[in-house]
């Protein structure tokens, strides 16, 4: 049994959170995670509104009795959702729980905390780590440039990154980006994590609600089928490698660059919702991590924690064969 300062805060058999991932984090994923013994996360921004986010908190409490959490991303916008709203909700309909991202998170952490919830918050930098530190989150998710989604601007991968954060931070934090197999959980723990996030591997389970046809090219692709976009806006993000990736990254290489009005339409949300319900993985843009080369099937929950556990427990052990003491 693996125990950390992470099961025991958030009262998980595993340290394995499960990222808040837009359109896919939904009651039938955040419960079958939370159920194998991980930390389902709910997507807020994913409903439509806080009164749809209520419903999902509700659906999901039928489908299981485990903690879950629920993951409220500050997006960089002219028309900002309602976050108070969304926030407002899942604390009146008892969640606990939350993963916060984004720029400037103090207002949304200091509600959490005034209300008693347990605040794990996503960095990519450890200067950023420290200021959510000083603003009194609970856990840190640390971030590394392998991620799927927004690793930042400075490119920092996760071996140095979570080497760094255990030099700096004093709260326990977990390793996000670029695991998926048992061997990267056993480095994170090895690095100083207390734990790992997964998005992109769970994508890839049997209770993903996504299309069959996403999960197979997930399972068919390598480490070199994911592409930045953003990079000339500041603002990059690692998807996945199609045919609406290539042609973002194009205009954004053309002479004198890019602006977002140039593009805004091959990046829009429903294009990519509509991936996940079609199944046609060129329809628009979709987020996929570096660990895409690492995932091989397509399991249950259950089946994916469970062997993740058993495995880093085995491997954990195993590293024990290498210290030899010389013999006085």
């Amino acid at each position: 049994m693996i125990v950390t300062p992470v099961t025991e805060l958030l009262g998980i058999r595993v340290p394995i959170v499960q990222g808040g991932m837009q359109w896919v984090g939904l009651p039938p994923l955040v419960a079958a995670v939370s159920n194998a013994g991980g930390l389902g996360i709910l997507t807020a921004l994913t409903q439509p509104s806080p009164a749809a986010l209520r419903d999902a908190i509700r659906d999901t409490r039928k489908r299981t009795s485990k903690p879950f959490g629920v993951n409220i991303t500050l997006l960089p916008t002219i028309n900002p959702p309602d976050y108070e709203g969304y926030a407002r909700a899942a604390v009146e309909e008892g969640v606990r729980v939350f993963e916060t991202a984004g720029n400037s998170p103090g207002k949304l952490i200091k509600f959490f905390k005034d209300r008693g919830c347990l605040v794990i918050h996503k960095c990519t930098t450890i200067r950023h780590a420290k200021s959510a530190q000083r603003m009194g989150v609970d856990i840190l998710s640390i971030d590394g440039f392998e991620c799927a989604g927004h690793p930042g601007e400075e490119d920092v991968p996760g071996l140095v990154l979570l080497a760094r954060a255990a030099e700096e931070l004093k709260l326990p934090y977990i390793a996000s980006g670029g695991i998926a197999d048992s061997r990267g959980f056993a480095a994170a723990l090895a690095l100083g994590a207390s734990g790992i996030n997964m998005g992109t591997r769970f994508m890839c389970t049997v209770e993903a609600p996504i299309h069959q046809n996403i999960k197979e090219k997930i399972v068919a692709s390598s480490e070199q089928d994911t592409e930045h976009i953003f990079r000339t806006l500041h603002n990059t993000a690692r998807v996945f490698k199609n045919k609406v990736a290539t042609e973002v990254v194009s205009i954004e290489r053309r002479p004198g660059g890019a602006k977002f009005e140039d593009i805004r339409e091959l990046v829009s949300g429903a294009r990519g919702k509509q991936v996940y319900e079609t199944g046609d993985p060129d329809r628009g843009i979709w987020s996929a991590g570096l660990s895409v080369g690492l995932i091989h099937d397509i399991p249950t929950c259950e089946e994916l924690v469970s062997r993740m556990e058993t495995k880093t427990e085995e491997i954990i052990q195993n590293m024990q064969k290498v210290v030899v003491r010389a013999k006085l």
